[in-house]
């Protein structure tokens, strides 16, 4: 009981505390001062101002999207996420082919995430690669030309800059440029004399011609540009150990990256394997350039004639040019040596005399010129190549019939432009299929026949001045190496055919023989080219 009227004070004084201290706080919300009124009034006036701006700008955005799409060229309709990738087949260039029959030479698709215009015409590739040159110049980004070529230093993939200038310069002047290709005429001579020699011990039996090209195209690419052969097997029927690291770079770098196609989802490689596999393969690579490059350094190295790494290294020591030339980037061009100097030539020359072998009377002209022209002499020198017109025809037609990259390396738009009326967004993919432009009946009469006679007094030629004839594209980015390419396949061609006469094993035919083609950015023969030699005596 004595406790009792304490605990009532104290109850009370309590409520007295509360309420005292309720009464101090009330002025603070409901009698705002004039900053927090200020504050209230900005927050509500925000408030009611972002719906008004959300809808605005997804109105907006969804205006300029149905205004694009009016606009964007003509395309087949895309599933969601993947786009059109489910549209393209094994070859995808004459995926591209069917899909223009019906949609139209200027095509928009979208791969995966990538919005990709396709052009499939003449007039088309001459407004992107002459016209609008400048802006169509750059390259899109592929998880494997980054990891193989050392960040893009090289010429093929890096974007349009002044390092990319400067490169392309040292690779036309130390390498593929008449001057340079002319030093090496002996090396070429050499090599092919080899080679023939191979094929004449093996007379009357098959040979593999699609390897001993591939051989003799590496051996005289090492020998121009490393000053040395890494052809461990030579001409016989064992390949190289380069050659397998070549065959793994040509099968990536043209392969499917899906990280390419979905770039917000570039891991996606890991999960496949194919960044392991790229950075395995850039390793071994990579070993192969560091040999070269020591070798190349060694004091002890005996005098020899001046290669393109030499070059290189001099132009390493140049310290007054504004883009410095790196190990790096000297590491990027060897391997635009090894892979455009060895890729493309080989493949024009099996596509050739697999065009010769299925077209018996086109095989018999050519070799009718080669053996009256060269007059008994025991092999054809490069100084008789310019009196082989026929072969030259054939070389022409090889070219437009199997170009070495029917998919010209694709480029990418800088910046939003307006080509025949539509409208290519900035960052589109730009595709210029060159397999269909040179099987344009529009421009060509029967397409799809072999004729070399159709280049008889034609003023088309490859050297990117016409566009219904691109097999090396054009403009800025044409290819570096179309000079010393074509002497190679002319030279090689020439003594294949005037040294032999060739015949299918086996008792096949001409209708016989494999035409399908293995998907990359080189597109070669699926299945090997294996054929019959016997020599021809003069």
């Amino acid at each position: 009981m004595t406790n009792g009227p304490v605990r009532e004070r104290h109850y009370k004084h309590h409520i007295v505390d509360r309420e005292s201290h309720q009464h101090q706080m009330a002025p603070s919300i409901f009698l705002p001062d004039r900053d927090q009124l200020g504050s209230a009034l900005a927050i509500s006036i925000l408030a009611l101002l972002l719906p008004l701006f959300l809808s605005y700008v997804l109105l907006r955005k969804r205006w300029k999207h149905e205004i694009s799409a009016r606009q964007l060229p003509p395309g087949p309709w895309r599933l969601p996420i993947v786009g059109n990738l489910h549209q393209l087949g094994a070859v995808p260039h004459r995926s591209f082919f069917l899909l223009s029959q019906k949609h139209g030479p200027l095509m928009f698709l979208k791969l995966g995430q990538l919005p990709t215009c396709v052009v499939s015409s003449a007039k088309l590739a001459r407004e992107i690669m002459k016209t609008h040159d400048a802006t169509f110049a750059n390259r899109p980004e592929f998880a494997a030309a980054n990891v193989l070529c050392y960040g893009c230093q090289d010429v093929g993939f890096q974007a349009y800059t002044e390092a990319w200038r400067r490169m392309r310069k040292i690779f036309v002047g130390h390498f593929t440029g008449p001057k340079r290709a002319q030093s090496f005429k002996s090396v070429r001579e050499e090599e092919v004399e080899l080679m023939v020699d191979a094929i004449s011990r093996s007379a009357g039996a098959p040979v593999n011609l699609s390897h001993l090209v591939h051989a003799l195209i590496n051996n005289i690419t090492c020998m121009m540009g490393f000053g040395k052969k890494y052809n461990v097997g030579g001409y016989g029927a064992q390949k190289g150990r380069l050659h397998d690291i070549l065959e793994t770079t040509r099968h990536l770098i043209g392969g499917f990256s899906l990280g390419d196609f979905f770039p917000s989802i570039k891991w996606v490689n890991w999960l496949t394997g194919l960044e392991f596999r790229l950075r395995k393969n850039f390793h071994e690579l990579d070993h192969i350039f560091d040999e070269v490059l020591r070798n190349h350094v060694d004091p002890s190295r005996r005098s020899h004639e001046q290669d393109f790494v030499d070059s290189l290294l001099e132009a390493q020591k140049d310290e007054s040019e504004d883009v410095p030339v790196t190990t790096n980037s000297i590491k990027a061009l060897l391997l635009d040596v090894l892979l455009g100097g060895t890729d493309t030539s080989t493949s024009a020359i099996v596509w050739a005399m697999t065009e010769l072998m299925r077209n018996p009377q086109v095989m018999k002209r050519v070799q009718d010129e080669l053996r009256l022209k060269m007059k008994g002499k025991d092999k054809v020198d490069e100084n008789d190549l310019e009196q082989l017109e026929y072969l030259k025809l054939v070389v022409k037609e090889t070219f437009r019939v199997h170009p070495p990259a029917p998919l010209l390396i694709p480029r990418v738009s800088s910046k939003e432009w307006v080509v025949d009326g539509y409208v290519i967004p900035a960052k589109t993919t730009i595709i210029i299929n060159a397999w269909t432009i040179g099987r344009d009946p529009n421009s060509w009469k029967n397409p799809e026949e072999f004729q070399p006679e159709r280049f008889i007094n034609n003023p088309i030629d490859y050297k990117g001045h016409d566009f219904e004839y691109i097999p090396f594209g054009s403009g800025r980015r044409i290819c570096p190496g179309i000079h010393l390419g074509v002497i190679v396949v002319e030279f090689v061609l020439a003594n294949l055919l005037y040294s032999f006469n060739w015949n299918l094993p086996g008792g096949l035919t001409a209708n016989d023989i494999d035409m399908s083609e293995s998907p990359g950015l080189t597109v070669h023969k699926t299945s090997d080219l294996v054929l019959v030699a016997h020599p021809y005596i003069p």
